[in-house]
């Protein structure tokens, strides 16, 4: 698999980082100044560099475009690739709201062009097994996900540098950034709940710097919470009436599964597969693609929206805004 690298951010250079040793190539950059583009291109060995996009988009050495961008810029860009009939790669958080992400997915079946978001416990093989445990624990009552980090920008953000993991303008915030992978794993394995609800801190900005999003499936429910201006032991809980299934990582980075049942009161350590997230995630979605799995990609694609559905609840809730709003 080849890929088209949209971008130059942290995310770009963390993805290259973990994929250099792989035969998974990056043939071509977009950039929007060569400068910028160019240590990247560079480090990595990617040979083209665009700063014309349309150009990039024409270009056949890739067969699949990467969007690194910020979240606002998600939409409008990949909505570009897909009517150029290009296969796309689209980072988290998928879009900055529902409607837009709706759209991306109606426009990719038309096209007939396969679309993923890049959501790292997605493609994981030890996130993959904990379905088939589900029974084991009795019936499911609740369920704890937490994902905390200090962010290297929060210091900047509070003297007023705002960066775009903490402006709106960009579509950044707690939930965006960090709480949707809670998020992403709850729903991943139990569909969309019936209804939620967001309780956030707010920053001076506008912008959710942490918060708790609960998530009522009726006979159960799910607690997420997300932080970017504190630290946290993060990990899952799933509750049920037999006992409880544990990862003690944070949702996308599952190195370790324990089984509870309550009645020998015994742990069980679940053989998982020892994985580097971000090749794992590629080579999922690799596999998808040569298969030509399309019921796969659907119900992934679902499983976005249905994602997505609760981060626009959760922000309007905590009266986050965001540019793109005013276009749904």
């Amino acid at each position: 698999m080849k890929l088209g690298i949209v971008g130059n951010g942290m995310i770009v250079k963390t993805v290259l980082n973990e994929l250099k040793d792989t035969d998974i190539e990056s043939t071509a950059l977009w950039c929007r100044s060569e400068d910028r583009g160019r240590p990247v291109a560079d480090a990595f060995g990617i040979e083209k560099i665009y700063t014309d996009y349309n150009a990039f988009l024409k270009d056949d050495s890739y067969d699949f475009v990467y969007m690194g961008l910020a979240n606002s810029a998600h939409y409008e860009y990949t909505l570009k690739a897909i009517r150029a009939g290009r296969n796309v790669i689209l980072e988290k958080p998928f879009t900055s709201t529902y409607q837009e992400a709706k759209q991306l997915v109606e426009e990719a079946k038309e096209y007939g062009v396969i679309l993923f978001e890049a959501m790292l416990s997605r493609y994981s093989a030890n996130y993959e097994i904990i379905p088939s445990y589900l029974s084991e624990i009795g019936e499911i009552k609740l369920i704890r996900s937490t994902f905390c980090q200090y962010s290297s920008r929060y210091d900047a953000y509070c003297k007023g540098d705002i960066k775009p993991a903490f402006d709106p303008l960009c579509s950044g915030g707690a939930l965006m950034d960090i709480n949707v992978y809670n998020i992403s794993f709850v729903i991943g394995l139990f569909g969309a709940p019936k209804r939620s609800e967001y309780m956030a801190n707010i920053g001076h900005n506008g912008i959710d710097t942490s918060g708790v999003v609960t998530m009522d499936y009726g006979s159960f429910k799910a607690v997420c919470t997300g932080a970017k201006d504190c630290s946290a032991r993060n990990g899952i809980m799933i509750q049920g009436t037999k006992g409880w299934i544990e990862v003690p990582n944070r949702p996308g980075f599952i190195e370790n599964v324990t089984l509870h049942l309550n009645q020998d009161n015994t742990d069980t350590i679940i053989d998982v597969a020892k994985e580097r997230p971000y090749i794992k995630e590629f080579r999922r979605m690799q596999e998808i693609w040569e298969a030509d799995d399309r019921k796969q990609v659907d119900a992934w694609l679902q499983a976005s929206l249905d994602t997505m559905a609760v981060l626009d609840t959760s922000r309007k809730q905590a009266g986050v805004v965001f540019p793109a709003d005013a276009q749904s």
